[in-house]
């Protein structure tokens, strides 16, 4: 498995990613989330995630982005794992890999916001190591993983 920038001979493979159905609601299309790296590029890390050559799913970073109190950080602003690839551990190689850049970028903690309700993906951080800090950023509940 490995990462790889999104790229005009990749960028169908990337759009053509879908969650399942009833986690549509969760996380944004990946090409809503393309556009807002590109209006965030100061920003936004997007990756596709590859199996081979494959294109399996799709993450996003966000690197030293404003926060509600007034400092930045940087974690997770984008996981989608195509709806038939669930389940095979991509989606933890994802975060592992993004981990693993926020920390040569100096990082010491990665965050992520998520949607707290049953079938969401808070057993999914909490599983790797995520903790919840308690706040709520609109509506989202907000985890932190030390690195």
């Amino acid at each position: 498995m490995h990462l790889a920038e999104v790229t005009p001979e990749n960028f169908d493979a990337a759009i053509g990613l879908t969650v399942r159905p009833d986690q549509a609601d969760l996380v944004a299309p990946v090409v809503k989330s393309l556009a807002e790296a590109y209006l965030y590029r100061e920003m936004a890390w997007p990756r596709l995630v590859y199996d081979g050559d494959l294109a399996v799913g799709f993450v996003m970073a966000f690197l030293d982005a404003p926060w509600t109190d007034g400092g930045t950080r940087s974690g997770f602003w984008r996981l989608n794992i195509d709806a038939g690839r669930q389940g095979k551990g991509y989606g933890r190689f994802a975060v592992q890999a993004v981990c693993a850049e926020l920390r040569t970028r100096g990082a010491t903690q990665a965050y992520v916001t998520f949607e707290p309700r049953a079938g969401g993906p808070q057993p999914f951080y909490l599983g790797l190591g995520f903790r919840l800090t308690g706040e709520v950023v609109h509506g989202q509940s907000v985890a932190v993983l030390d690195l």
